[in-house]
């Protein structure tokens, strides 16, 4: 099983959402790295560290898993989807996402300046300068203390 952090702005899809949803597709990818991510190293049942991007404070919000594997990201042919992108056709599509269902909401946010104050968590990819990718593989070292130790 692999580890990833997956963000999204609240206000966009919440970790609420997902949990009333059950599970969603993780539409709207563009960046290359983060698709192939999804398309080359996303396995069922790969754990999902819930991350809200773009909120006062960011943070992690709950635990999801992938439930279904990479496949075309069909909102890149819809003209008037945010996400279209007229170089991805279906005969060959560009992007690619895939599915994640609700695990646990956590019961308080653990928001990134208390990522940044813990010593265990200091070489997690979401805490470097720099990193902006919306999906990151975790280390289990990282999750373990995070799921032992954070969670209320």
């Amino acid at each position: 099983m692999k580890i990833w952090l997956m963000k999204s702005e609240p206000n966009c899809y919440s970790i609420d959402d997902l949990k009333k949803d059950g599970k969603t597709q993780w539409e709207g990818v563009r960046n290359y790295q983060a698709r192939n991510f999804m398309m080359k190293d996303m396995s069922l049942n790969d754990a999902v560290l819930f991350y809200h991007s773009n909120a006062k404070p960011p943070g992690i919000a709950g635990l999801a898993k992938v439930c279904r594997l990479s496949y075309p990201d069909y909102f890149a042919w819809d003209e008037e989807s945010d996400y279209f992108d007229p170089r991805s056709t279906q005969e060959k599509p560009i992007w690619h996402m895939v599915d994640v269902a609700f695990v646990k909401k956590f019961d308080q946010l653990i928001s990134l300046p208390k990522l940044r104050l813990t010593s265990e968590l200091a070489d997690m990819k979401v805490l470097q300068k720099g990193s902006r990718l919306s999906i990151q593989p975790v280390d289990k070292s990282h999750y373990d203390f995070i799921c032992d130790h954070m969670i209320n």
